[in-house]
This record gives structure tokens, sequence and C-alpha cells, in this order.
């Protein structure tokens, strides 16, 4: 029976009588194994059943042809019938055609899956190896380490008094060790990761045993002479032994589970000499030592380090190394880091309001040592600045009360006389208990990392400390190695482990580049890139849209008139070259604003436009800024996209001035987009040659979470989903925002339900939504869900896998009975630490122009997990530095996938991010996604510019809704919904 059309309302569900699938076996579920118990056939599957929570099914070993298309995939008729049936013809499959796998038996198998997940812990095996491109060379920053052959024991610690401190924790158990090593320990050298575990390579003596530890407390600061002595109790306990012969069956893949607590271990170890050596931060490691620090400005500089960890590969272990940088506190006198922060001279100048703000931020939780006293340096922890000046400062020196002033007190006390008795003092201790201290007495503690936000000029200084060609690149991680002397290494040696000096050499393979389409019209119909880009010349937008009614309106008080006016005109020639149709005249002249009345203007622009045109919207608003406009774009794309539902684009200053045809044809590509129109699409997609997406409807999505910055404890974070709405081209991507709970991982707004006081329950959410938006564009539903999740740790795979695809079978199954479209779930990370070098720098057909690998390059052996589905891939040609190449997880994947097969689609999508001519680093629809949930910032609580040039919340009361407690953001206009509004 025909399939009758989506609903948006949640009470009308589509219903599909089916009936068992001829030649099919009801027991046969995805990746060809038989579930645990019956399965449902798809006549039998309830409506309660179908609708009802769904976590998918276990993933389990796939077919034995590793991996190839199932045979009777995309030839499944939903309907009987007495005629022969034939496959679909190519990209005209109607939605009445399904894969043999979404045709319901998934509904039942997926109820079994969360308990599957939990209770093997496996994740889509690898289908084999990809074969496709040309072969070569490449070395990686990956150092093959031995497996112990001892087994490992770990031993729980519990130190009375308790310790918070790991510094003081590692010091009462290395003094421990000093004194026990030989005797009580049996001459074994424990690793011990700063809590509550000790581990040891071989037995102790006993399985219990509590000892007497007395160290020197170091914040007592006295140099010369005798220092106070703290008494703990330690008590060491046997736990568990940690068998490596498993570890070892895992790396050889003869085992699916991989023993964590044993890498972990082993990863401790290796740390063990490092975190006596250099400042832990992580896992990396830090030093002034390693290259002389550089200033950063505002009394920060940078730190040179190197990362350090344990992973299990394919290779064996592996200690993955690179080069790290971070932002310190320079260790100086406290008035000298003031006038850094203030940026200006603070012993003749009296301090403003704002002034001292700024100092109390900077300095708080900061730890200082006095200077005062000759031979006692204590440290203490600043709390807070006293309000009054030093001069006026009096406290009580004895229960009656008496009054004295700090300028007497430590003059008497200690024969210091205060200089700058106008600054305020430095407030340490706590706040019933507080004790002030003169800033020019006191000195910052050397290796204190900031934690806080960096401004610009910051960021902009510590990335040229840390972007370092690849070669150099990797020279520093070879002399890393060849410094921390692995060889040498006592903890290293006393399990038993080698670590190799050399740079991992791995079979790697350089994908070809796609053809892309453009317009028949233009000279060049096609185009193949050429090392990761191409340009516009010669060419037309394949879906170039028509902007007829545009306004301009410009806050830059520079920019007059008649250069806005020929700016726009410029613009709108280079659409017009580029393959859109442009009205060369606005609809009313172009309106100049200030950027303190941003709200003002783009009401007053959208009514008066709304007039001229006699009730019909603008369809574009160029908007021109100045260079530092503070929080004018963000409340100029919040108002527009949340309250008038107009699509913007923004021009700053120095682009109107300087007019170059690169950056016109640029946001030519982002208006075109925006408009809702095409900029290029895949050849092979146009031609449907593209493997499990051209033979039935697909929809790709890409979702990402980003969180607030450190040191932002209350702001939500924010989720985004986008989801393609054109096929067979999939180039097209609506996108959806939410809030969520603070660093909260997992988006909460994918399915939703909640009742309605006429309708009753009613389902929702972003998945939903984008599933209709798509079957409203395209007129087919999608068949074959592909899910590319960015900014997800090793750490959270299982939960997220097991919470989103819950979700996604929900909003299917909310919008009919037994639709259950097979699910690939990719994630997506950025933030790992493996490099990919060159074999050889100096052959320059290997390298592009930065002297990075090539765009397309992709590793799927020796570095990669044992048996899991996982890939590294460099899409993208490098500018500076050195590339970091994507790495792709399948967790998920019931449309059996070839390693090919699914290294090539990502690969082929990287050249369709509609911003630029060239490949992106990462899927676009996972890029896309990050720029939504960059952009849905924005629509917060308006937000004013603190003094140190970043944002804060303006003192206004928010409202909380829902039962996160996290008010919901503005909705997105209806127009604006529809098209890639956050290119």
């Amino acid at each position: 029976m025909p399939i009758r059309q989506m609903k948006d309302s949640s009470e009308t569900h589509l219903v599909i009588k089916t009936q068992p699938l001829k030649n099919h076996n009801p027991k046969t579920v995805q990746n060809g194994k038989i579930p645990p118990s019956p399965v449902t056939t798809p006549a039998t599957v309830t409506q309660s059943q179908a609708s009802s929570p769904s976590p998918p099914s276990k993933n389990r070993s796939r077919r034995r042809n590793r991996g190839g298309r199932k045979s009777d995939q995309g030839d499944v008729c939903m309907r009987p019938s007495s005629r022969p049936r034939k496959p679909p013809p190519p990209c005209q499959t109607t939605s009445a055609v399904v894969s043999a796998s979404t045709a319901g038996e998934i509904v039942a198998v997926s109820h079994q899956m969360q308990m599957g997940v939990r209770k093997n812990s496996n994740f889509a095996p690898r289908p084999g190896f990809g074969t496709l491109g040309t072969k070569c060379i490449v070395k990686a920053n990956h150092f093959l380490a031995d497996l112990p052959t001892k087994d490992l024991n770990q031993y729980d610690v519990t130190i009375t008094p308790e310790v918070s401190s790991k510094s003081v924790n590692r010091a009462i158990i290395a003094e421990l060790v000093r004194l026990y090593k030989e005797s009580d320990l049996g001459k074994r050298l424990p690793a011990y990761d700063g809590r509550k575990s000790l581990y040891t390579a071989g037995e102790l003596p006993f399985t219990w045993k509590e000892f007497t530890v007395k160290i020197v407390d170091e914040d007592d600061g006295i140099i010369n002479g005798p220092k106070r002595e703290r008494s703990y109790k330690v008590a060491i306990k046997f736990v568990a032994r940690a068998n490596m012969h498993h570890l070892g069956e895992f790396l050889a893949g003869k085992r699916a589970d991989c023993p964590q607590e044993a890498v972990q271990i082993l990863d401790i170890v290796l740390r063990e000499l490092s975190v006596k050596r250099f400042c832990p931060v992580g896992r990396s490691f830090f030093s002034p030592d390693i290259r002389t620090p550089q200033r950063l400005g505002e009394g920060l500089e940078s730190w040179c380090g190197f990362y350090q960890s344990i992973r299990p590969t394919q290779m064996g272990l592996s200690l993955n190394i690179d080069m790290a940088s971070a932002a310190f506190i320079e260790p100086l006198p406290v008035i000298e880091f003031v006038a850094q922060l203030l940026g200006k001279d603070v012993l003749s100048k009296p301090l403003s309001d704002s002034d001292r703000v700024k100092i109390k931020k900077g300095l708080r939780g900061v730890k200082v040592e006095v200077t005062h006293r000759a031979n006692v340096r204590r440290k203490y922890r600043v709390a807070g600045l006293t309000t009054q000046p030093t001069r006026e400062l009096m406290f009580p020196v004895d229960e009656n009360c008496t009054m004295k002033s700090v300028i007497e007190y430590f003059q008497e006390m200690y024969g210091f006389t205060i200089q700058h008795t106008h600054l305020p003092c430095l407030q340490v201790g706590n706040q019933k208990k507080a004790s002030y201290l003169p800033m020019e007495a006191c000195k910052i503690v050397e290796g204190q990392r900031y934690t806080k936000r960096l401004n610009e000029k910051q960021i902009t200084a510590l990335l040229k400390v840390t972007c370092q060609r690849p070669r150099d690149r990797e020279n520093d991680i070879l002399r890393t190695v060849q410094h921390n002397a692995y060889d040498q290494d006592p903890y290293a040696k006393e399990f038993g482990m080698n670590i190799s000096e050399k740079l991992a050499s791995v079979e790697a393979r350089i994908l070809p580049a796609p053809w892309l389409k453009y317009h028949e019209n233009g000279k060049e119909k096609d185009c193949l890139p050429q090392v990761g880009q191409w340009n516009m010349m010669n060419k037309k937008m394949i879906n170039g849209m028509t902007v007829s009614r545009w306004a301009c309106v410009n806050f830059s008080r520079s920019v007059q008139e008649n250069v806005a006016r020929a700016f726009c005109n410029e613009l709108g020639q280079m659409c017009e070259v580029s393959g859109m149709e442009f009205n060369p005249e606005p609809v009313i002249p172009i309106y100049n604003a200030r950027p303190d009345q941003v709200e003002k203007a783009l009401k007053h622009v959208y009514h008066t436009a709304m007039n001229k045109t006699k009730g019909r919207e603008l369809e574009l608003l160029l908007a021109i800024l100045p260079d530092n406009n503070g929080s004018l774009y963000g409340d100029l794309k919040r108002i527009c996209e949340t309250e008038l539902g107009l699509i913007s684009q923004c021009c700053l200053t120095k682009h109107v001035f300087k007019i170059s045809k690169q950056y016109l044809a640029n946001v030519s590509l982002k208006i075109n987009v925006k408009m809702g129109g095409r900029n290029t699409v895949l050849l092979d997609a146009i031609s449907c040659r593209i493997p499990l997406v051209s033979d039935i409807p697909t929809i790709i999505f890409g979702a990402d979470v980003t969180h607030p910055e450190n040191g932002e404890e209350s702001s939500p974070s924010i989720a985004a989903v986008v989801a393609s709405q054109d096929w067979p081209e999939v180039t097209k991507y609506a996108g959806l925002v939410c809030a969520q709970a603070h660093r909260q991982e997992l988006i909460q707004d994918l399915y939703k339900t909640w009742q309605d006081p006429v309708r009753g329950t009613v389902s929702g959410g972003m998945i939903r939504d984008l599933l209709i938006s798509f079957r409203k564009a395209t007129g087919q539903k999608p068949l074959r869900i592909i899910f590319y999740r960015d900014g997800v740790s090793e750490g959270q795979f299982y939960q997220v896998l097991l919470y989103e695809l819950d979700a996604i079978r929900k909003a299917c199954a909310s919008l009919e009975p037994n639709y259950q479209p097979p699910v690939t779930f990719i994630v997506v990370q950025k933030r790992h630490h493996t490099r990919l070098f060159a074999n050889n720098h100096r052959d320059k057909s290997s390298t592009d122009r930065s002297g990075n690998i090539l765009p397309g390059t992709v590793v799927d052996t020796k570095i990669c997990h044992p048996t899991e589905f996982d890939f590294y891939l460099c899409s993208h040609a490098g500018i500076q530095g050195t590339s970091r190449p994507a790495h792709y997880h399948v967790l998920w994947d019931e449309n059996n996938f070839t390693a090919d097969g699914i290294q090539s689609l990502t690969n082929n999508l990287c050249y369709t991010y509609a911003r630029c001519t060239r490949s992106v680093s990462i899927v676009p629809p996972a890029y896309y996604a990050h720029l939504a949930a960059f952009r849905a910032r924005f629509y917060m609580e308006p937000e004013i510019m603190q003094d140190n040039g970043s944002p804060g919340k303006k003192n206004t009361k928010t409202t909380t809704v829902g039962d996160s407690g996290v008010k919901p953001l503005p909705a997105l206009k209806e127009n604006v919904k529809r098209v890639m509004f956050y290119c």
C-alpha cells in the first residue's frame, strides 16, 4: 500500500501493513549473526513495540564476506507481488523499497542491544582493510613498547590523615619506598598513581601492611634550618592481579575486549619518572628547561612540553609521543605581574575599580611565596584582594581586639618597610581568618598552569610557539624520546618494558580526489581538485540562487556611503559571475547605524524594507562591521535568526576597503548556500555511483556538543545536529541547536516526548524534526542513516552510542511503526595526538607545499585499533604547522560498509564543504554541526565585554525551564532552519 506522508504532529503515525519477507530468514540480523532470542517478524511488530524504547542490538562480528552489502539489500518490497521483483533503477528508489535489515527485525533485535553492548563491550569489528588509492609509507609518532612478561599487581593505598594533593601523596610514597624498598617491599620498585593505587611487577611480601612515614612540609618555606615534619600512616593492601596474557591476546586480535586496567597500569609506569622530572598537566609534561619560555603578555608565558600515552594498536603496545605547549603564569614579583596584567605603571598611578576587579580575577587561586623573610619562603594561595589600600588596613592582634596597622606590623615583626602603601594587600587564608600580605613582599611560585580563557593576543602568541613545520616537529619528538631515555628508566626496567626510539613506519594509501560537478553554463563544467584545492575561475555554481530583495546596514563609522555602495556592487557582480542572480539595487538605501543600537537599526531596516516591498520579506541583509566589534556580531546574528527571520552576511571593514577577488568569491559561496543553493556536488553523487548512499534515500547527520570555556561554571553546553536535505546530492544541511546542562556530553534533545493537554503524548526532538524536513525536501523518507558524531572522547564511546542510537531508534519509530532504517554511527576525533609524517621530507612528490603529507592519506593498519573499525584520514592540504589527521571510529554499522566504502565516502564528502574551494580536515556534516553550536552561543543572554576583552554575562536574572534547569535557546525562525544559516 502507498505510504502516507509523514506528519509533523506526533499523534498521527504512518501505518504500513507488511507481509513476512520472501526468501528472507527472519532470524538473520545485521552483520549476519543470529540474535539471542527469537525475532518478531515485521508483520507481528505492534505499534507499541515499535515506539517503545529500543536500544540497539549488539553489533557483533559481521558477515563472512567481510563487509560487503547483503545480497538482497535494496530489492525487498514492503508489499507482496505476484510479479518477479526487479531492483529499482538507480536514484529512483521509492520509499516502498527498503534494505533487508530495515524491514522490521531490527526493532525486535534493538531491545537486546543495550544488554549486548554492556555485556560484551564490542563495537563494530573491522571488516577488512582498505585497498583503494596509491600506496605509500608514512611515519607516525608512535613508538613500539614491549609487553611485560610478569603479571602486574595492584595494591590499595590508604594515607592517614587524608591528603588531597597528588604531589604530597607522591612525596609520602617516595619516602616510603626510600625507607623500605630493600626490606619490607622485597626490593620491588612500585609505580604510584598519586591517589589510591600502587602497582608492582611481581608480588610484595605481604597482602596488607601499615607503615609510618614522616615528610617535611614543602610550603613551610624555611631555606636554612629545621623544617616542620608531618607524620602519616600508610596502609598498603593487595587488591588484584592484571593478566598480561589477556592483553597479549587482545593485541593479537584474538580477543575483542581490551583489559583497560592493564593498559592503565603500564601508562602509569611509564609516566612515573616524568612526573618527578617535569610539571604534569593531564597526560602532558611541561618544563621551562625544554625550551626557553616565551612571553604571551599580561603576566603569562608559554612552556613547551610533551604528551605521552600508551595505546593498544595492531603493531602491539604503542607509546604515543607528541609535542605540546601550554600557558603558565610567569614567576614574577607580584607587583611586576600586576603591571603586566594591567599594561600600565602601578607604582605611581592609583588603581581604578576595574583595575582591582581585573587583579582579583588574575590572582585568585594563584600560589605566591613571601620574600620579606630572609631564610623563609613560605607559600600561600591568594583568596582575594583587600578593598582598602595597605596604608588604611588595620587588624586585631590579640583577644582584646587591640588594632594594629599592617605597615606597623611588618616593620616591627620583620623589619620590612612597605614602600607602596597605596596598593591593596593580597588576602590569603580563609574568609574567617584572613591574612594580609603586601604585594611587594610576594612572588608568584613557578610552575602554575593558567587555566582560564586566553585573549586574542595571547592565543596568537601561543600559536606562534606551537606551530611547527612537520620536519621540525618530528625532530623534536625524536629528541624528546632520546632525552627521556626510557632504556635507563628504572620503572620501565622494573616492569620489563623496552621502548623503541624509532618512529613507527606505517603503510598508507593516498585516496584520489573526487570529480566535482559545476553548472553546464560555465566554461568548466566539472573539476578535479589538485592537492586538496581548486578555484571558481570559469565555473558557475551548480544551483545558483536569486537575490532580488536585499539591504545593507553599515555599523562602521570609517566606511563612507560611497565606499559601502562600491563594495556592495563588487559583491553583487561576483555573485553574478559565480552563477547567482543578484539584483544590483538594494530595496532601501544603505543605512548607517551605531554599533550600540544594533537592535533598533535592524528592526528599522526590516520594517522599512517590508513597507517598500508591500509585505514581501528581505531575502538577504548585508552588514558592514568594525574590525573590532565586541558583541555586535553575536547580537546581530541572534536578532536576525531568532527574532526577525533574516538571513545575514557580515563583512569586516578591512575587507570593504581592501576588496580582493578571492574574498568576494568566498563570500559569494556563503551567500548562495544561505539562500538555499548548492555551490558544487560530487560527480559520483549525481551519477549515482556512491556505494551505500546512491542506491536508496540516505540521510547523513552531523552532531557536536560545545562546552563553555574553563572557568565558566554555570554556562550551558550547546548541542547542534545537522542533516542532509537532498538526495542523491547530500550537499545541503539543515541545522538545529539546543542548550543543555553544563558539560553534558550526551545530546539530550535528539528525541523527546511531552504531555500536551489536548493532544496527549507528543513526540519531538532534533532527529525527528530533521527526518521530517528531509521527507518534505526530497519527497522520500530516509532508508539509511549515516551519523557522524564529533567531540566524543574514548571514555564516553559506550554511553554516547547507547543513549544516542536509542534516541535515533525512538525518533524513527515515533514517525511510523516498524520504521527502523539501518544506522552507521561514526565518531570523529580531532583532539588526539597522532601525527603522520612523510617518509622522506626531501621527496617533494610525497608532500604538499607546507611539507605535510598529501590530502587523501588514509591509515587503517599498524597504529589503529587491533580489532575495531577505525582509521586516520588526512583529507586536507596543510597551510602552516603540522597537519592533524582526523580519527574516525565506526562504533556501529548496520549498513555493512567496507573499509574502502566508508573511507572513500568520508574523504569525498570533505570536498563538498560550502565555505571554500578546499577540502577540509573533518567531514563537513561534523564541521557544520560545530559551526551551528558555536553560532548558538550568541543566542544566549546578551553578553557584555569585560575589561580583559572576554565576554561576560550581564547581571540579569535568568529563568530556568525544564528538568535540567537550563534556559532553552530562543527558537530559530522557520525560514532560517531550512538553510545553512551557520555558514
